[in-house]
């Protein structure tokens, strides 16, 4: 048998191809038609591996989200849990932010992130949080996650004073000393306050846990 004239298609193939694109060209290549222009088929032929453009989304999310590690939840107490989680989180978004306002628009129907969240759930629950608390926590944590994605591919230089520096002087001086690390760096200070403030939180909630 001869060769397919067009390329074999799969769901995985179809979803790694709309991810390729939307890191390279943004959110706005993400159409069905230019994703079949691609993979050399036509737009129907995607049809017959993919419901509707929402499926895909969501076989999209699941290649973004799979490097992201909630392991340390079966084993660490929660607080550090969270750091890991955070961390793996930040740098599997940071590999793809165009995807973010994509994915972090949208209802989350992955198993594999639904199970990502019951973990980390499981975590908080274990760390003495009621069960209420659990979805703002990882509300509060994820938009801070996404924002620091965004930040740490954004230019070294993002407060520019070149031609104010007079009228601006600490601005300026703060400036001076930013370096390539700045992202990270503040990362780590923001992930750090937002961990001290949710035991504080914890405590207050119950200080007899001390």
């Amino acid at each position: 048998m001869g060769r397919p004239r067009t390329p074999i298609l799969s769901r995985e193939r179809i979803a790694t191809v709309a991810l390729e694109l939307i890191d390279q060209h943004g959110e706005e290549s993400f159409t069905m038609a230019k994703i079949a222009t691609h993979l050399g088929v036509t737009t129907p032929s995607l049809y017959n591996h993919v419901d509707s453009k929402e499926e895909l989304i969501e076989l999209v999310r699941a290649l973004v989200v799979e490097p992201i590690d909630t392991t340390a939840f079966l084993s660490y107490p929660w607080d550090q849990a969270v750091v890991t989680w955070a961390r793996s989180y930040r740098s599997a978004f940071a590999h793809h932010p165009n995807t973010i306002q994509l994915l972090a628009t949208r209802p989350i129907r992955t198993p594999f992130v639904l199970y990502m969240y019951q973990d980390v759930i499981d975590g908080l629950l274990g760390g003495g949080w009621p069960i209420e608390t659990c979805l703002p926590i990882i509300t509060a944590i994820e938009n801070f996650i996404l924002g620091s994605a965004l930040d740490s591919v954004a230019p070294e230089v993002m407060i520019d004073v070149h031609t104010h520096r007079e009228e601006v002087p600490l601005l300026t001086k703060a400036t001076e000393i930013n370096d390539a690390s700045r992202a990270n760096t503040a990362f780590e200070m923001g992930l750090t306050a937002l961990i001290s403030g949710l035991c504080q939180t914890l405590h207050n909630l119950d200080p007899s846990r001390d």
